[in-house]
């Protein structure tokens, strides 16, 4: 009889699936216990590296007052190094990267990323390859949780998915722990802070306006150091994006104990202001009425930047067109949809990876949303479907 098993490789997927599957219970279980923080990151750690078969993990903390990343746990290091080195939290360095983008980094050949700059922790312990994702706790990035490796390695989808659900655990259990600590505090504070709470979101907004007022003012001023091109329209650009923020923060209403925006006057807002700067394009708006909290209404209204730019800019050379940004509440099982499609001249599928569309995709994941892209001579629809969540 021929031989019915599946692929090797089939098999080894398979088991270090199901590896993943069982540390990540095993890290759910370690979580219940009455231990220290200290206590569970150290065990954390251990238990990362067994599913993912490596020797070097690490979990880094952020420090606002020196706006670096300690080691707080560590395994595979050599003595001295944990709860004492430091990594720096800006944009080339790997782990800052992850933390201030609060999405995945990998590296399958450090030698080969001439956009990284690798630790001296990292080169003394002989590191060619890593990944890293970030820790969140309270919907912001607590820091970040690194794999490390002393041969070349290609972290699969696999992997990557077992470390954001492992960062996951991790994050809510920091947050538990800190939550159950200030809890009689919070009770204390609560009736004072309902008092307080009109009055301070008053002045937030007030002071956030002044704020993004001065951005764009220096963004104004830095136009007039350059020609006409490529840096005007990236600053407008970047204009653009900073005035949908600012929008959002326009919206804010207080209730309970969360900052809302409602969501269709935001876009209408948004959608208006668009309008204005360009020509020959008509942006119509249809939303349902949906309340969201301001970090997750902000990604939406960039999104609808994003995708509005990039038809006005590519999808009607030469002519006039139409652009309609839909959202939709209650799709599938507490769902919504966001839209936006234009009846410009479409694209080829292979014109569709540029820097709008990774940062729509990004934007997207912040808010565990989903992207769907359609595009064709009649036009071309983007489509976020994500949880709608206050």
């Amino acid at each position: 009889m021929p031989d019915k098993s599946p692929p090797a490789s089939m098999a080894a997927d398979v088991a270090k699936l199901r590896r993943h599957v069982r540390i990540l219970v095993e890290l759910g279980r370690l979580a219940g216990q009455p231990w220290t923080a200290e206590r569970f990151l150290d065990q954390a750690v251990v238990q990362v590296g067994r599913a993912v078969e490596i020797h070097h993990v690490k979990i880094l903390q952020y420090r606002p007052a020196m706006a670096d990343l300690l080691m707080v746990a560590g395994t595979g290091w050599r003595k001295g190094v944990v709860r004492v080195a430091t990594f720096p939290s800006d944009l080339r360095s790997p782990p800052g990267r992850a933390y201030l983008t609060a999405d995945p980094v990998s590296i399958p050949d450090c030698a080969n990323a001439p956009e990284f700059v690798l630790s001296e922790t990292l080169r003394e312990h002989g590191i060619v390859s890593l990944a890293n994702v970030p820790i969140l706790t309270d919907g912001a990035a607590w820091g970040v949780l690194e794999v490390d490796s002393t041969v070349p390695r290609d972290f699969s989808s696999d992997t990557l998915a077992f470390l954001i659900a492992a960062g996951a655990i991790i994050g809510s259990t920091l947050e538990r722990r800190t939550a159950v600590g200030s809890e009689a505090a919070a009770l204390a504070e609560a009736a004072a802070e309902a008092r307080r709470r009109e009055t301070l979101l008053r002045e937030l907004q007030h002071r956030v306006k002044n704020n993004f007022q001065l951005i764009l003012a220096s963004i104004s001023l830095q136009k007039r150091r350059f020609g006409t091109g490529e840096t005007h329209r990236a600053l407008d650009h970047i204009a653009n994006r900073i005035h949908a923020i600012s929008l959002a923060h326009d919206q804010l209403s207080a209730r309970q104990d969360a900052q809302i925006v409602e969501v269709a006057g935001y876009l209408r807002a948004l959608c208006a202001s668009m309008e204005q700067q360009v020509e020959n394009v008509a942006i119509e708006i249809e939303a349902d009425d949906v309340a969201l909290s301001i970090e997750r209404a902000v990604p939406l209204g960039l999104i609808v930047n994003e995708a509005v730019t990039n038809s006005v800019k590519h999808a009607f050379p030469g002519r006039s067109g139409r652009i309609v940004v839909r959202l939709q509440a209650g799709i599938g099982f507490g769902e919504g949809r966001l839209v936006v499609a234009d009846d410009g001249n479409g694209f080829e599928k292979g014109d569709s990876s540029g820097s709008g569309l990774k940062l729509i995709e990004s934007l997207a994941r912040q808010i565990g949303g989903q992207v769907s892209i359609e595009s064709s001579k009649k036009g071309t629809s983007t489509s976020v479907t994500f949880p709608v969540i206050g």
